[in-house]
């Protein structure tokens, strides 16, 4: 049912408008099933803990295994795609994440569980920038491309933000598995949907696979995630944990990319990073994930932690959020049209900022309006930045590089959401400390625990009792709070820099014609015209084209029968002298009609 694709027309190559929308449903889903599971496991961490019982640094790898495995080896499945085919390493994928999927759910060891998130992450990292390039693919046309990634954007935005409120949900009612279970039937369901429809497609495969390449890359993007996330966590910056996977993963992507520059067939093309607007929409992607990823968590911890809300009521205070983000994608491609990327991501980038002020305003009570608002236009700004530039960055990309500029777009969004933690969340403790320094009654001890993060500030507390527990109770919540505050001015600040940096992007949409879809088409179409007006010639010349086979020459064509011992004569011998012929009139097929006409009339 598949067919390979270079850089067909869409039309062609998803065998028309309804099968084109039909791909972007399959993908969506697929990209649904990958977004969820980068969030759905934080509401079922306390659930998964009672269970398994993990140790502390076991924790820290179950939840961190899945985002770093899968960071890792985007790049590696981007462009094995580009070569292999895309359509195959998707379905692999699919594989992959759904066995994964019933491992995680059925896992009775912490180290069970862990090996199952990392699998996980090999899944995903094989779906995602898959589905992206086969959407550049299967739409050349840029408008359409843009209402396309619109959606696309707009179903990864749902995903994220629908992870806590499902994850809420199936944890109350079920237990922690579940969250992964749910994975399969959809699997089960989208496996052949995708074998059926979606078209093959690949990029260049001339020269050999640079496996050295690859691998290069993955262990620097996984060394640069493992460090800049352990900087979140609290490590020291300078300790060998920390330093050292940064410098080692940033050695090997310094080395990556001037092997690839040096290879006459690489991996990824190095010559995108000249063009300006590529850099920059790479750039405003992993500075609005730097500015906001770190300040979702945060605004998790304060919807639960400081006004009380459960699991399932903080997934819901998100909701707002989802549905400016759909809003956002929905009406992505008209916007694009009328104002232009510059404009589309510096607005963007203008409207997150204000709304990330304007929740400087939350405190130590509840403001539900506020909240909404706030979200609102945070999940507005955010999706409008992020599809503009995605648009961009993608639109800049041949068909032949589709997956590995896809694999670029995915790993920036991944760098940039693991530094906004990392630097976020030091703000966010350099703010919060100090707040809990010199509380009266609480031994230093005591304060020095409850300095880590609001949650343990609260355990030690409710150990101390009394009125010195109350007292830490209060100073942490506040301490916590006036830190929240100077980590949204901080996002504020990223997030008018990224508007600076979008001035560099174009002015309008340009639409030009996809150069190499163009000529396969048109050679296409050129082929199935010439084809068509020689049948007609030959219908108008031989009569009405029969059924079956033609007829014997002798039945044709005028001249002596042919008898076995007797010598042959040529028609010309017989035939009468031909008509003078008008010049040969070229075909689009290579054929001569003056050529065909002569014939027939030495036929007569």
């Amino acid at each position: 049912m598949s067919r390979t694709i270079t850089a067909r027309s869409g039309r062609n190559a998803a065998g028309g408008d309804a099968n084109r929308w039909a791909v972007l449903v399959v993908l969506c889903v697929s990209l649904l099933l990958v977004a969820l599971d980068a969030t759905i496991l934080h509401v079922a961490v306390p659930s998964l803990t009672e269970n398994l019982r993990p140790g502390a640094t076991e924790l820290l790898w179950i939840v961190d295994a899945y985002p770093l495995v899968c960071a890792s080896l985007l790049i590696l499945f981007g462009t094995l795609g580009d070569r292999i085919g895309r359509r195959r390493v998707l379905l692999l994928g699919y594989g992959i994440f759904g066995l994964a999927s019933a491992v995680a759910a059925l896992a009775t060891e912490p180290w069970v569980l862990i090996g199952a998130r990392a699998l996980l992450g090999v899944g995903g990292a094989m779906i995602m920038p898959a589905t992206l390039s086969i959407i550049r693919t299967v739409f050349p046309d840029r408008r359409e491309r843009a209402t396309a990634i619109g959606i696309w954007t707009a179903v990864a935005a749902i995903g994220a933000a629908a992870g806590p409120v499902l994850g809420g949900f199936l944890v109350e009612h079920y237990w922690w598995g579940s969250v992964f279970l749910i994975n399969i039937p959809l699997m089960a369901l989208i496996l052949p949907l995708a074998r059926r429809l979606l078209p093959e497609s690949r990029g260049s495969a001339e020269g050999p696979w640079d496996v050295l390449g690859a691998l290069m890359a993955a262990a620097g993007v996984l060394g640069c995630v493992l460090g800049v996330k352990r900087a979140g966590a609290g490590e020291p910056l300078l300790s060998v944990l920390t330093a050292g996977p940064l410098l080692a993963g940033a050695l090997l992507l310094v080395l990556f990319v001037r092997r690839q520059r040096r290879r006459a067939h690489p991996l990824i093309d190095m010559r995108l990073f000249s063009r300006p607007a590529f850099t920059t929409s790479v750039g405003c992607i992993v500075l609005a994930m730097l500015a906001l990823v770190g300040l979702e968590l945060i605004a998790i911890q304060y919807l639960q932690l400081v006004l009380g809300l459960s699991p399932l009521e903080t997934g819901l205070r998100l909701l707002p959020l989802t549905f400016a983000a759909m809003a956002a994608g929905a009406t992505g491609s008209y916007t694009l049209r009328r104002i232009g990327p510059r404009r589309m991501v510096g607005w963007g980038f203008l409207l997150t900022a204000a709304a990330v002020l304007l929740l400087t305003f939350m405190g130590q009570h509840d403001r539900p309006l506020l909240l909404t608002v706030g979200f609102v236009l945070l999940g507005f700004g955010l999706q409008t930045t992020l599809f503009s530039a995605y648009e961009s960055m993608l639109s800049e990309a041949p068909p032949r590089s589709a997956g590995g500029a896809a694999a670029i777009g995915e790993t920036s969004y991944q760098l940039g959401a693991g530094m906004g933690i990392a630097l976020l969340g030091s703000v966010m403790n350099a703010a919060y400390a100090p707040g809990l320094a010199d509380v009266p009654g609480v031994p230093a001890a005591a304060s020095a625990a409850a300095a880590n993060s609001l949650g343990e500030a609260y355990q030690v507390a409710e150990r101390l009792g009394g009125t010195a527990g109350e007292a830490l109770h209060t100073a942490a919540r506040h301490a916590f709070v006036d830190g929240l505050h100077l980590t949204l001015f901080v996002s504020a600040g990223l997030l008018l820099a990224g508007a600076a940096m979008a001035l560099r992007l174009p002015r309008v949409m340009e639409c030009p014609v996809d150069v190499e879809a163009a000529v396969e088409e048109a050679a296409a179409e050129a082929a199935a015209e010439a084809e068509a007006k020689a049948e007609a010639e030959a219908e108008a010349v031989w009569g009405a084209a029969p059924a079956v086979a033609p007829a014997p020459a002798r039945d044709v064509v005028s001249g002596p029968t042919l008898v076995p011992g007797q010598p042959v004569s040529s028609p010309a011998d017989t035939a009468p002298a031909a008509a003078p012929q008008d010049p040969p009139r070229p075909l689009p097929g290579g054929g001569q009609a003056g050529k065909m006409s002569g014939a027939a009339t030495r036929a007569r």
